[in-house]
């Protein structure tokens, strides 16, 4: 059996609140580019568009909703992010989080030491 690999979904509740919460994603063992040996890999999702995306090292926000369903990639620093009842948490290099509070009172961020640098995937 393949182990899941483990991402943060940030969503808002019927109430408009927005909440964190552990997920994971099935993965399969694949031959995915032959000769190459077999990759762990999950089920593909369409995207529509790739930005890069750089928070500058004083930047801050009090809250706001995802613009539309997103994938964050943190590629480098450290961005803290936190619900609307305060919840907090810290992604750092390598961690993702699917956002989907497209609604309700939306979520706050910062970068942590400086700025920090992400990959933004819009998904369909």
């Amino acid at each position: 059996m393949v182990q899941p690999m483990s991402c943060t979904r940030l969503f808002a509740d019927e109430d408009g609140e927005s909440h964190f919460e552990d997920m994971e994603v099935p993965m399969n063992e694949v031959l995915y580019a032959l000769p190459a040996p077999a990759v762990h890999l999950s089920e593909a999702q369409s995207a529509s568009r790739v930005s890069w995306f750089r928070f500058p090292a004083d930047w801050t926000d009090a809250a706001h909703p995802t613009p539309r369903r997103q994938l964050f990639v943190v590629l480098s620093g450290e961005v803290e992010g936190w619900t609307s009842l305060g919840d907090k948490r810290i992604f750092r290099s390598g961690d993702c989080l699917l956002m989907e509070d497209t609604v309700g009172k939306g979520h706050g961020a910062r970068p942590l030491n400086g700025e920090a640098t992400a990959i933004v995937i819009a998904l369909e």
